[in-house]
């Protein structure tokens, strides 16, 4: 039950800086700015709750994971459900805030830190950046399973990892890599609805996509599990 509590709490973090940066500072920090918010915002997460839950805070991750044999199938639905839970509870307390500021209608209605792709980026283009993008983070966190990072190191290494890949994927679609990160700000604001599907199919077919390149270049390895046995 920890772990999962861990998800849920950790997801709920990565929504309120990463989502909260993009809502109240996005038009002065720009795209490096969001993106390292997100960046130190797993940075900080992962650190909090890694031993408590190996700190995935996002479906893709959770579902690499399980495919490569170094998280339990038996616990995929109940991190994923917690994880979703987690975003919404994150985008509740953003809307709580927003809805109490002088502007807040507007900023509900720019967007409210949605996915959306942006003007001129096509279906296939959006869908093809979410998949390719997700696939690196996604290999980027697998390899620390793989070889012998120390304990102090992950957190710093998942926070690079989503911070470069945001760099690419903010400008064309808001960056997502997380159906998490785009269920919650969608649902609670009833912003880009429309979009929400490829938010979520583009990072899951991402996350399938790194099990399968994991396994062509590295082989099979089971080294590192995610600590939550027992949890």
């Amino acid at each position: 039950m920890k772990a999962y509590i861990g998800e849920l709490i950790g997801t709920a973090l990565l929504v309120l800086i990463g989502c909260g940066a993009t809502i109240f500072a996005g038009r002065a920090i720009g795209v490096l700015g969001v993106a390292l918010a997100f960046g130190f915002g797993l940075t900080v997460v992962v650190y909090l709750i890694d031993g408590v839950s190996g700190a995935h805070v996002n479906p893709a991750v959770t579902l690499t994971m399980a495919l490569s044999g170094k998280f339990p199938w038996s616990k995929v639905l109940g991190y994923i459900v917690a994880q979703i839970v987690g975003a919404i509870l994150g985008a509740v307390i953003l809307y709580a805030v927003v809805s109490n500021m002088t502007n807040g209608a507007l900023i509900i209605n720019a967007g409210f830190a949605t996915n959306a792709l942006s003007e001129g980026v096509g279906v296939i283009a959006g869908a093809l950046i979410e998949i390719i993008m997700t696939m690196v983070l996604c290999l980027a966190i697998l390899d620390t399973t793989r070889t012998n990072w120390s304990k102090d190191s992950i957190p710093l290494a998942y926070g690079i990892a989503l911070f470069a890949t945001y760099i690419v994927a903010i400008p064309l679609t808001g960056g997502s890599l997380n159906p998490a990160r785009s269920i919650g700000p969608a649902l609670v604001s009833g912003q880009n609805l429309d979009q929400l599907g490829l938010f979520i199919l583009s990072p899951i077919l991402g996350a399938v996509l790194a099990y399968f390149v994991h396994i062509f270049v590295f082989g099979r390895d089971r080294r590192r599990k995610t600590q939550v046995e027992g949890n």
